[in-house]
């Protein structure tokens, strides 16, 4: 029997204590690059002045460029003190998300992209086929894989992810952000934040999740897999 093996690790921000995250730790570094900004805790990867994981001690440690520092320090109450990338800023984020996505963004998708990028991912979830009770993420531009992780909790997926592209500089126009998790208020919010106009999931969509996509002007496509999916939102740029 395989089972995947998940791990504490704690977040400090300049020796203070902010979070402690469960994660498989295949990426540790992106994965915490991702949840700070994702929390909106930082802005980009130059307010960083270093981030170093210690497996002996299962704590990443950041220290960060002034005068960034003092305002995560304040920050901390904000947040809970262990959890799988649990998204804790979005309440007061949210009321704010009434722009629609840049309209620079590509207008559509072909549904044989979204076709193809469901096969690519069927041979890049070795981990949830062995043992499952993991999630998948990955970022794709049309229907070239970017980029893909496994881990314990969706969250951690799209963090990691959002690391990635906070690290290389990559912008989320016209990319495709696929998850095995449901589409929820907080995920959708994170694909806006680092500009991915369309998702796709094999579960469902919740009515946050729906609701928001519809006010960013979003593509939501959801219990795709065998070569079928929904659309939920964002209909007019899915091309038949």
């Amino acid at each position: 029997m395989d089972l995947p093996c998940e791990r504490p690790l704690t977040i400090l921000i300049d020796g203070r204590e902010l979070v402690t995250l469960m994660t498989l730790g295949a990426s540790p570094e992106l994965l915490v690059l991702g949840y700070l900004r994702n929390q909106r805790l930082i802005d980009d990867v130059a307010q960083l002045e270093s981030l170093d994981v210690d497996w002996a001690s299962s704590s990443a440690h950041v220290k960060l460029r002034a005068p960034g520092a003092q305002d995560i320090v304040a920050s901390e109450a904000r947040l809970p003190r262990s959890g799988c990338s649990l998204g804790t800023v979005f309440a007061d984020v949210m009321r704010d998300a009434t722009a629609p996505l840049p309209t620079v963004l590509p207008a559509r998708v072909a549904a044989a992209t979204v076709l193809r990028v469901l096969e690519v991912m069927r041979q890049h979830d070795a981990i949830h086929r062995a043992a499952g009770s993991v999630h998948s993420c990955a970022l794709f531009c049309g229907a070239d894989l970017w980029v893909s992780v496994e881990d314990v909790s969706r969250h951690n997926g799209v963090d990691t992810i959002t690391g990635w592209m906070a690290l290389h500089d990559v912008s989320g126009a016209g990319k495709i952000l696929f998850t095995t998790g449901r589409l929820t208020g907080e995920m959708v919010m994170k694909a806006a934040h680092n500009g991915v106009p369309i998702m796709v999931s094999r579960n469902g969509v919740t009515a946050m999740g729906y609701e928001l996509a519809m006010r960013l002007r979003m593509t939501l496509l959801g219990r795709a897999a065998n070569r079928r999916f929904v659309c939920y939102t964002g209909t007019d740029r899915l091309d038949f």
